[in-house]
This record gives C-alpha cells, sequence and structure tokens, in this order.
C-alpha cells in the first residue's frame, strides 16, 4: 500500500456503496472501526445527494478488539433490518475491519434474516473502487434475479413492430458516477425513440424486484463497462442476452450504438438519425473553430471516457492525440488498443505524480482528465477540461449535462473548446500587458477615471541601477559558464517575450526554440535566440 496524497480510486467497500446507494430497497451492513465512516461525504457533499447512504456501520473502536467484535457485527446487522426493513441486505467489512476477519457473510447467515444476504467479500490491498462497483453489481444480479424470468418469445405469425416491441435493461449508472443521471436520461429517451421498452434500469433506482425480473428482455445495453460488463457477461450466460458493445460517447459513437441497438432489437434507425439534432458536428467544422485544427491533446481517466474522449479529440474536433492513459488497470488492454490508433504509448497508472511528470514531458496544449488532472494542467499553466471520475462537486452540475447522445455531443464540445477560446482574452490581456491600461500596476480599466493607477513601491534596499546591471551580466557569465546544452535555460527577458505569443502557439515555439538552442550549443536563451530560432523554423 502507498501512501498519497491524491487517489483516483477509493478502497472497493466504496464502490460497494456506489451500488448500495444507487438502488432503492437495499441496506449495506459495513463492518468498520471508527473513522471509516467518511464515505458519507462522498455522497453528501460532492454528489450532493438528499440523504445520506443507506449503510450501517459498526464503527468498533481500539477498546473493542479485546472483546468480541463478530458479536458487534450481529447487533448492527440486526438492528439495520429492524429500523429500515429493507427488501435485500449487503454486508461486507471495509479495509482496516477485514485484518480481524470477523466472516460478516457467515455471521449474518447465522443470524437468518428474512430477506436475501449478499455477502461481499472485497479484498481491499488488491482491488478498488470501479472493481468493488463491478463485483457488487455481479454479486446482487447473480443473487438476486430470477433465472426462471424469461422472455416471452416472438410467436409465430406475428409481426415484430405491431404485437411485440423489443426490450431491454440498460446496465451500468450508478451513484457517484461522472454524469450518469444525465447520461441515463438522454440515452432513455433515445431508445424509445427507436421504439424501444426499457425493461429494467440498474443498478441506479432498481429494487431487488427489479433484479429478479432481468431475464425478461431482448438484450442489455452496458453504459459503463467498469462497473456492467461482469454481470452483463452472466446475464448472457445464464439468460443468452446479448449485450452493446458500444458506448454512446461523441456524434459518431453515439451514430454506431444507434446502428448496434437497432440491428440487436430488429428495429430501423433512420427515423431517429435523420432527426438528431447534433450541432457539435457543424461547430467543429466552421470558421471560427479552424484554430483548433491539430491541437496536441492529453487524454487521461476511466478507461471508458478515455477511449471514447479519444476518438472524439481524433475525429471529430481535429485535435491531435500526443498522450493518453487510465488508472483502470482492468481495462488495460482496451485503453493500450486505443493507443496505438493515435501511435503514442499508453500509460497504465493510478500514481499522479506519474501522470504529471508525462503531462510536463509531452507539452500538450489541452488537457482532457479528471479532477485530479485539472490541477495538474493549472499547475503546469494548460487549458483542461474534467471528462472522468473522480470528480468534485462542479462536476454534479444542477443543469442537464449529458456525456452521451447527441446533446452529449453538444456538451462535449462546448467544455472542451471553452478553455483554449476564453484563454485569447487572457492572451490579448498579456500581449497588451506593456499599455497604459492594461500594464500590472494599473486600476481596472472598467473603473475608468474614477480609481488612480497603483502606485509602484520601490523597497528600501533596493540596489542602484548600474549595481543590479552588473549583477545581471555576471550571472549572465556564469550561467554560459556552467550550463551544458541540454540544461539550457530562459533568461528573464526571453521568459517574458515568449509570454507574448499566443497562447495556442506557444508551446511549439518553446520547444522549437530549446532544440535550436541544444543544436547550436546554446546555455541561455535569449531574446536574440528566440527570434533567431523563429526564423530559422520560419524558412
Amino acid at each position: 500500500m502507498q501512501l498519497t496524497l491524491w487517489t483516483y480510486e477509493g478502497p472497493p467497500h466504496v464502490g460497494a456503496m456506489r451500488i448500495a446507494t444507487a438502488m432503492k430497497d437495499v441496506h449495506y451492513v459495513l463492518h468498520a472501526p471508527q473513522g471509516d465512516t467518511y464515505a458519507d461525504l462522498l455522497f453528501t457533499m460532492i454528489e450532493r445527494n438528499a440523504k445520506r447512504p443507506p449503510v450501517t456501520y459498526t464503527t468498533f473502536q481500539a477498546r473493542d478488539l479485546g472483546g468480541d467484535t463478530a458479536e458487534l457485527f450481529k447487533n448492527a446487522a440486526r438492528e439495520a433490518y429492524a429500523r429500515f426493513s429493507p427488501k435485500a441486505m449487503m454486508v461486507g467489512s471495509s479495509c482496516t475491519a477485514e485484518l480481524i476477519q470477523d466472516d460478516p457473510g457467515g455471521l449474518c447467515k447465522a443470524l437468518d434474516l428474512p430477506v436475501p444476504v449478499v455477502a461481499l467479500e472485497l479484498p481491499s490491498y488488491q482491488r478498488k473502487e470501479n472493481w468493488g462497483a463491478s463485483e457488487t453489481f455481479y454479486q446482487m444480479v447473480r443473487q438476486l434475479a430470477d433465472t426462471s424470468v424469461r422472455r416471452a418469445p416472438q410467436t409465430e405469425g406475428e409481426s415484430e413492430g405491431e404485437t411485440r416491441r423489443p426490450r431491454c435493461n440498460i446496465l451500468g449508472p450508478a451513484s457517484l458516477g461522472f454524469r450518469h443521471r444525465d447520461d441515463l436520461r438522454e440515452i432513455t429517451g433515445l431508445l424509445t425513440d427507436m421504439g424501444v421498452d426499457i425493461n429494467v434500469t440498474a443498478p441506479l433506482g432498481a429494487t431487488p424486484a427489479d433484479l429478479a425480473r432481468l431475464g425478461d428482455a431482448d438484450f442489455n445495453v452496458v453504459l459503463y463497462p467498469e462497473i456492467a460488463m461482469l454481470a452483463a457477461s452472466w446475464l448472457k450466460r445464464t439468460f443468452n442476452q446479448p449485450s452493446t458493445r458500444t458506448v454512446p460517447i461523441g456524434s459518431g459513437a453515439t451514430r454506431d450504438f444507434i446502428a448496434e441497438v437497432a440491428e440487436l432489437a430488429g428495429v430501423d434507425p433512420s427515423g431517429v438519425l435523420a432527426n438528431a439534432e447534433a450541432r457539435a458536428p457543424w461547430y467543429a467544422k466552421s470558421v471560427d473553430s479552424t484554430y483548433l485544427t491539430s491541437k496536441r491533446v492529453f487524454v487521461f481517466g476511466d478507461a471508458t471516457h478515455v477511449v471514447a474522449a479519444a476518438r472524439i479529440a481524433a475525429q471529430e474536433m481535429g485535435f491531435t492525440v500526443v498522450g493518453l492513459g487510465t488508472y483502470s488497470r482492468e481495462f488495460a488492454r482496451e485503453v493500450r488498443e486505443a493507443a496505438q490508433l493515435y501511435g503514442v504509448e499508453a500509460l497504465i497508472s493510478d500514481d499522479y505524480l506519474e501522470v504529471e511528470a508525462r503531462i510536463a514531458e509531452l507539452q500538450p496544449e489541452l488537457v482532457l482528465g479528471s479532477q485530479m488532472e485539472r490541477h495538474i494542467a493549472k499547475r503546469l499553466g494548460v487549458p483542461c477540461a474534467v471528462i472522468s471520475a473522480p470528480v468534485h462537486v462542479q462536476d454534479f452540475p444542477a443543469r442537464y449535462s449529458p456525456q452521451m447522445g447527441f446533446e452529449g455531443a453538444n456538451v462535449l464540445f462546448d467544455t472542451w473548446v471553452h478553455p483554449l477560446m476564453m484563454g485569447l482574452e487572457e492572451h490579448l490581456i498579456g500581449m497588451f500587458r506593456g499599455d497604459a491600461e492594461f500594464h500590472e500596476d494599473a486600476a481596472p480599466s472598467h473603473l475608468g477615471g474614477a480609481v488612480t493607477p497603483r502606485a509602484q513601491t520601490v523597497a528600501a534596499s533596493a540596489e542602484p541601477a548600474h549595481v543590479l546591471a552588473a549583477e545581471a551580466t555576471t550571472a549572465v557569465e556564469a550561467a554560459n559558464e556552467t550550463l551544458s546544452p541540454a540544461e539550457a535555460t530562459w533568461g528573464i527577458d526571453a521568459e517574458k517575450e515568449l509570454k507574448k505569443i499566443p497562447f495556442f502557439v506557444r508551446g511549439k515555439a518553446k520547444r522549437n526554440t530549446e532544440r535550436f538552442a541544444m543544436d547550436r550549443g546554446v546555455s541561455l536563451i535569449t531574446v536574440e535566440t528566440l527570434y533567431d530560432a523563429k526564423a530559422h523554423y520560419g524558412r
């Protein structure tokens, strides 16, 4: 186990909480010490749920370890059932409680509660949150689905479109998911427009009774493979239900998804495709966004959103994908295959410092990532858009903001492009920073003459100008003597001049200048070096 400031995923019992919180009439009894109850905050403060998660903690303390912690768990389970009257219960241990090996499943079985009890064995020191959510959903489906419930076959002589509409399950949306609620609304509407009925949506909003009738569907729509792929595979083996493989993020993927659903459901997709309202493809080709073409993009997050984002960036936005990666080790193969399409090496890591180093090395002009990449990009001075969990409270907006479907494609265009477009204002201010109105000590321009410019202050201990000039000359001479070409640094005047270059080509100018200086053995980059490099590469 590694101590870290940030983590992309929590322990697997947090994934189990995401399933319990997403469902109805389900309660999770978690054997955990005092201090492991922090997970409530994820749902009430980050996701802003109106009620706390349906979780009961045993919250044993250090002094309890010398007694009977198993009896504490049994009491907690009895009280949880008596108080909440769930239709099904989940039981398990947190990462700390796992060490005392009290076996919550066996203890709850001995209680003989009158509802199904799903025992979760989630190895906290080998697995993480998304795996925990996937395993929990799989165990719930496997134990609660009624294998005797089957979709009635087509009656001979009946026409598919008249008497028997196709029916599907939607699998994957969960609590604390990145825009899951909005995605579900968008895809539900899309399927309904295609003439496909929804049998069960799970785990979000599903009850144990809903899971019991999962078999009464023709096929499954898997929206988030990290959570639903394992359960969908079991449903395929048990009920012979095929599943969709395409995740409808982006205009192109949404059209592919519609075609895939149409084939599984036996419906005509032409009407839905003809009425599609996707403004993003036209915007991406419009005159006022052509300056975005070939911008260097780095993509990082969960596997589903990374693979989808890379496709959108390359095929729909005209960006150049210079790097991509994921913290989802279970889907490393899919991400590596996607990386091969763009000629880059995939980064499979859950160490944010390694991700930061790769971003600094590649020097992209836009980062598409999680909340952590937002912080990294801010430190590096690079625009960033969040496309994946982990996320902060601002990524659970009150407005409707899906990532999937045609409306999701529009949202993605705005989210990705605006950080680049809005940066133009900062660039213009930077270009005219020396003017009377815009220099750093000027009063805010919107106040006009009402406020006088702030007076520049000079430290009392400041040296005379000729002394400062002599010290600067000495520093330049010392740098030229001690630095190797590979360690070329930027002079102060050169850095100021570099900032005058438009931000969307500044990275390229910086890289070209450093390469020019290294080839010619220049240790200290000056304004003259910058312009010499510009003239060299402008030939």
